[in-house]
């Protein structure tokens, strides 16, 4: 027998985006009969299981009495739609519970991208356009206080898991408004976590866990989606419990595990450009608030002064983060930004500053295949002259790419002793003879 091919008139091909229409049309009617049956007023007061059941069973009476035809599969959709609607962030819901995606993109109300180990893919996920879409990121701001609007068109956020959130609307959107959501776990990752990722080796995990226990002052650096931040905590993992830690960020992303733990986040300007509070001035106030470590989110301008001054007066152990592609770069930026601060100096006094208060540089990478890895571990020696002076003690080697496209590598030592090694010592913690030993390659990607 044989089966004659399908071929697809034209009229079948035009009643797919109208069936599309007309259940995206009853799934509109029904929210709409659902928000003019709810008391706005009180959803604040209702726990959150309550009204999600709540939600339910009205959704359901609703369709009953429209007597829509809706098979068992577009019922569910209409109500879990309806209740992320509501309870949510609408149709990017799910996507913030599936722990495979690391990053949402939001180009517009059409095009929802996320990425999943490394790569972007494209999702089918839709606003109804571009005022459902703004609803959803003006919901995301007015919880931490913040605003968007024409005025302040740009607006940096997080959600309550810590999920750092951008977002843009027009005028300087030109094609809609655009949303990126940076996800964080909401179980922090550990420094095993690292190493079953091979993010490092065993040996630099080792060294990072001495350094911050010896209460040294570190530097993370590295590009936009590096992963510094997953460092900064796995590293805050390791400081002592009994020590009272303040973290002064931009937009709060840091989940650190420690009992006395001080949290701070800087405030934009208001509607009339005042009220502004500055990292600076949360960071200038902090010294005030006996810290034992002082930990910035990302040094990125003038606050960088009072960083410096502060590592250098007596609150050792303290760490941040800055954008740069290699750890000499990470330095040259912290010298124009003492420029930036106001610092009226030479530059070999901005130099001096800068080793005597940082110790090690940490560089992290993502490398082509979507990893991220530490690439270089960096002691600052001080001055030599006009120079800063580094020395690198472990770095990532890469040798290759495979088949697929992964990158292939490995970890190894260089073979220098560091010199904070002494300081370690003096700490009571000990590590491996053999640990900058360049003998044979570490952690094989």
């Amino acid at each position: 027998m044989t089966v004659a091919p399908v071929v697809q008139t034209g009229d079948e091909e035009s009643a797919r985006p109208q069936a599309t229409t007309r259940f995206e049309q009853i799934r509109s009617r029904i929210h709409r009969d659902v928000l003019a049956q709810l008391d706005l007023r009180r959803l604040d007061s209702v726990p959150v299981p309550v009204l999600r059941a709540q939600l339910q069973n009205l959704s359901q009476t609703l369709m009953d009495e429209h007597r829509l035809a809706l098979n068992e599969q577009e019922r569910r959709q209409i109500t879990q739609g309806i209740q992320d609607e509501i309870l949510g962030l609408g149709p990017i819901e799910p996507l913030l519970s599936d722990a495979s995606v690391s990053d949402i993109l939001v180009n517009g109300p059409r095009q929802v991208y996320v990425e999943r180990r490394g790569k972007i893919e494209a999702t089918p996920i839709r606003f109804d356009n571009d005022q459902h879409l703004l609803r959803v990121i003006d919901r995301i701001v007015s919880r931490v206080g913040r605003r968007i609007d024409e005025m302040s068109p740009m607006v940096d956020a997080r959600l309550p898991d810590g999920s750092r959130v951008n977002a843009v609307i027009p005028p300087l959107a030109i094609d809609g408004p655009l949303l990126s959501i940076r996800r964080f776990s909401a179980t922090p990752l550990g420094m095993r976590d690292l190493l079953k990722f091979e993010a490092l080796s065993p040996e630099i995990a080792d060294l990072i866990q001495g350094l911050v226990r010896a209460r040294v002052n570190l530097l993370v650096s590295g590009g936009t989606g590096s992963g510094k931040t997953t460092l900064l905590n796995v590293m805050s993992s390791s400081i002592p419990t009994d020590e009272r830690i303040i973290t002064i960020e931009d937009a709060a992303e840091l989940q650190l595990q420690q009992p006395h733990v001080v949290r701070m986040e800087s405030r934009p300007q208001n509607i009339e450009g005042k009220g502004e509070i500055s990292q600076r001035a949360l960071l200038i106030n902090s010294l005030r608030m006996r810290p034992d470590r002082i930990i910035l989110g990302e040094v990125r301008g003038a606050e960088v002064l009072d960083m410096l001054q502060a590592m250098n007066t007596g609150h050792d152990g303290s760490m941040t983060t800055i954008h740069a592609n290699s750890a000499r770069d990470a330095i040259t930026r912290l010298e124009h930004m003492l420029g930036m601060a106001g610092l009226r100096v030479d530059p070999r006094s901005m130099r001096q500053q800068i080793s005597a208060a940082l110790s090690v540089v940490i560089q992290v990478s993502r490398l082509s295949d979507g990893k991220r890895k530490i690439t270089s571990l960096q002691e600052i020696t001080g001055m030599e002259g006009e120079v800063v002076t580094m020395q690198e003690i472990f770095q990532f080697k890469q040798t290759g790419l495979n088949s697929e496209g992964a990158v292939e590598g490995h970890f190894s030592a260089t073979g220098i002793r560091p010199k904070f090694m002494q300081r370690l010592i003096s700490r009571g913690i000990h590590l491996r003879e053999d640990l900058f030993s360049p003998a044979s390659p570490r952690g094989m990607a």
